[in-house]
């Protein structure tokens, strides 16, 4: 990697994207909120280094571009090239580039924690001593934390919990207004205590009975098709998309923020996981702010 970082765009005109920027202390959750934005729809990159966000923006922003919504996280992952985030972000400024900044952080002792349990290296832990890293890290980011427009703490979060803040208070909100989040479950480990509504799929043709199909997943195409392009699915959706487009509005009419479906097949590997992809990505083109969750799908 050389010092000078680029991407080159065509001159044209410009069209409006939304830029989202999001860094703030490691082990904070910076990956979760991304998976946040891309769950709406944002174009996201990760670990980005600063100096080539002001012509990534550029690039998002030309005429040809179909980049509408555009997030990245750039942080001390970056080394000696995150020392110039501050001067990127005054770029993107004299260039009227519009921009949003958000910056995560926790507390030292559930930094500590997270680092411990997940037993990776802090980036700027001197020999292991990762408390030492964080008091650097955070001398280090005092200026950024100043001029973002979010300041998450996530010390009191889970995973859920935070991207659920993220998405209703962060991610803009979609013309429904409205939190739908689909998890995928197996009903031999229960249903999800959180389902708002539940579907049992289990009428549906099961992959787990086909060779070639058994060890893949509901994420795979082969079992997309499969179970998707099954008859009794497709009569499945006849019935189930009309029904779901009356309750939502009636629910939002209703000051409902937020719901939670539970889409469930024997095993939550195969049929719920094909179901909730399809219903998730049907509900985000209709603007719907969608998380998707499988929740058993890495169960035996």
């Amino acid at each position: 990697m050389t010092d000078e970082i680029s991407i080159a765009a065509e001159d044209g005109p410009r069209h409006d994207v939304e830029l989202t920027i999001i860094t703030g202390l490691s082990g904070a959750g910076k990956s979760h909120a991304m998976a946040a934005f891309e769950d709406a729809g944002f174009f996201c990159i990760d670990n980005l280094p600063p100096q080539m966000i002001p012509a990534a923006a550029e690039l998002f922003s030309h005429q040809g571009s179909k980049v509408e919504k555009a997030t990245v996280v750039s942080d001390v992952r970056g080394g000696k090239y995150f020392e110039e985030i501050e001067r990127c972000l005054n770029e993107l400024d004299g260039k009227d580039i519009r921009y949003r900044l958000l910056y995560l952080e926790a507390s030292d002792e559930v930094l500590l924690r997270r680092f411990k349990e997940t037993r990776r290296p802090h980036p700027l832990a001197p020999e292991g001593d990762i408390l030492e890293g964080i008091r650097r890290e955070r001398e280090m980011l005092a200026g950024l934390k100043k001029r973002a427009q979010w300041v998450v703490d996530t010390s009191e979060m889970n995973v859920h919990e935070l991207r659920a803040s993220i998405v209703e208070n962060i991610v803009p909100t979609g013309a429904m207004g409205m939190i739908l989040t689909m998890v995928s479950f197996g009903y031999k480990y229960g249903t999800p205590l959180d389902a708002d509504l539940l579907l049992d799929v289990r009428f549906l043709p099961n992959p787990n009975y086909v060779p070639e199909l058994n060890p893949l997943t509901g994420l795979d195409a082969a079992v997309r098709d499969y179970v998707i392009g099954a008859q009794a699915c497709k009569n499945f959706f006849d019935r189930l998309t009309p029904l779901m487009d009356y309750l939502l509005p009636m629910y939002i009419a209703e000051g409902k923020s937020s719901l939670t479906v539970g889409i469930g097949c024997t095993g939550g590997h195969h049929r719920s996981v094909a179901i909730a992809e399809w219903l998730a990505r049907n509900y985000r083109d209709a603007d719907y702010n969608v998380i998707l969750r499988h929740r058993d799908i890495g169960k035996e």
